[in-house]
């Protein structure tokens, strides 16, 4: 009995080349210059950032892109170096198979705006402080009073509600946290005040205020009032 028989030479060859052109093309892929890089976001159509900031992150030491090969590109380190940028939730670079350096940038998404004696910044859906844009100024309601009285947690909840809902975006303005944590909230076309209470049965408080407000509307009184109070679950209760 043979123990090398053509089939298994031929097997074996074939293995080779195989191994060889792999090996080949992977060498060949890492040595491959860089042609560009693209910036692609995704999400919100609205942006804070331009292309060529995020470009700028993405060209370590201003390097000339034709000198770059694939293979000395850190990617996770670049990463890293876009996802720092204050307005960037999360990012993805990586190189395409044509030699493209890209990065898929997801912005982070403000759903407040909040004024006080250091200046002014946005508060972003997870509740976390988010830098204004020169580039674009989103229109979220106006915050003051003690925000960090209440659980970042539990005030971007209110303002996610808010921002995430067409009526309550075009009614709510503002929102004043008072010292024991409980908000005071501004409509957009009334001057009554709206007595939110502390950030508990949030989406029942919402509910009960648009079911009040829809009433209010179709019996033409909603000018009466000067305060709503919706502490009460079970009820709204106005004071005129």
């Amino acid at each position: 009995m043979k123990i090398f028989t053509w089939t298994n030479i031929r097997l074996a060859l074939m293995i080779a080349v195989v191994i060889f052109l792999f090996s080949f093309t992977s060498y060949r892929n890492a040595m491959r210059k860089i042609k560009k890089t693209e910036v692609v976001f995704v999400g919100e159509n609205v942006l804070f950032l331009k292309s060529e900031m995020v470009n700028k992150l993405l060209i370590e030491k201003n390097q000339d892109l034709k000198t770059i090969n694939k293979v000395d590109l850190d990617l996770k380190k670049l990463e890293a170096s876009v996802d720092k940028q204050e307005l960037i939730q999360k990012a993805d670079v990586f190189v395409s198979v044509d030699g493209v350096l890209k990065a898929v940038v997801k912005q982070k998404t403000p759903v407040g705006r909040v004024f006080d004696e250091s200046g002014s910044f946005y508060i972003d859906n997870e509740g976390n402080k988010m830098p204004l844009s020169d580039n674009y100024s989103a229109r979220v309601p106006l915050l003051s009073g003690e925000i960090t009285v209440v659980k970042k947690e539990k005030l971007s909840q209110v303002l996610r509600i808010i921002n995430e809902d067409d009526f309550l975006k075009k009614n709510i303005i503002g929102m004043q946290v008072l010292p024991n944590g409980s908000l005071i909230m501004a409509n957009r076309n009334y001057d009554f005040q709206i007595d939110f209470g502390r950030t508990i049965n949030i989406e029942k408080k919402f509910r009960n205020y648009k079911a009040f407000f829809q009433k209010a509307v179709s019996d033409s009184t909603l000018k009466k009032y000067k305060r709503i109070n919706l502490k009460f679950t079970k009820q709204v209760v106005c004071i005129k």
